[in-house]
């Protein structure tokens, strides 16, 4: 009998950051679970934490990517924050999932780094997302993708990004954008990859394959391995 080749060791490592100092969502055990196969499978290892002190500069060079996962508040103090300025100027990525953009509101760089703030959302509820560009986080949706899901209405829309899906506000109630309604996007900034997606409120989004999908080529797009 031939033996079974060992699995390949992981080929990058991504900091996936949960911590809450305002609304905690109920996802976040769930979302960290999803991050961990997405990265089994996509070839990455996870580190989940929700200590502030990895955000050091030696620590992070490890990561090729930190991802903001459903964090809320202020969540860095000052040398935290310019550890992760710096870590995306060398080129490191970042993605931010849902209420990242409800994060770090007296920090105006991190506001920048996501494109917007959160305002407002009416209740949860199914609405149609209209994916409108090519990208790894779109790859294999549908062209239009019902989903339910808490639909965040921005303080202003982002300013120089690719936007890849966006929210057909006829088909739900609250929108405030009308006809330019992002929920996910993309830019290169300051020497990295930046990605934000405002959709992920739910558990149910974590064991969703085509969300799970989505972040997976968010993931893999931030960190620069496609």
């Amino acid at each position: 009998m031939i033996a079974a080749a060992p699995p390949s060791p992981p080929a990058y490592e991504v900091l996936v950051f949960t911590r809450t100092e305002g609304y905690r969502h109920d996802a976040i055990p769930d979302a960290v679970a999803a991050m961990r196969e997405i990265g089994a499978g996509a070839g990455f290892r996870v580190d989940a934490t929700e200590d502030p002190a990895t955000f050091d500069p030696v620590r992070l060079k490890r990561y090729r990517a930190v991802v903001f996962l459903l964090t809320s508040g202020d969540v860095l103090d000052p040398g935290h924050e310019a550890a992760l300025q710096e870590f995306v100027r060398q080129g490191g990525g970042f993605v931010g999932v849902h209420s990242a953009c409800d994060t770090e509101y007296g920090w105006p760089w991190y506001g920048h780094l996501v494109g917007t703030r959160f305002a407002w959302h009416p209740w949860i509820q199914q609405a149609t997302v209209r994916v409108v560009a090519d990208h790894p986080s779109t790859r294999g949706l549908p062209r239009e993708w019902p989903r339910t899901d808490e639909w965040y209405n921005y303080r202003h829309l982002p300013a120089g990004v690719t936007v890849v899906a966006s929210l057909d506000e006829r088909t739900y109630w609250g929108g405030w954008h009308g006809r330019s309604h992002p929920v996910a996007w993309y830019r290169d900034f300051e020497g990295g990859r930046t990605f934000y997606t405002a959709m992920g409120h739910t558990r149910e989004s974590y064991a969703d394959p085509l969300f799970k999908a989505h972040l997976a080529g968010a993931i893999r797009f931030a960190a620069g391995v496609i």
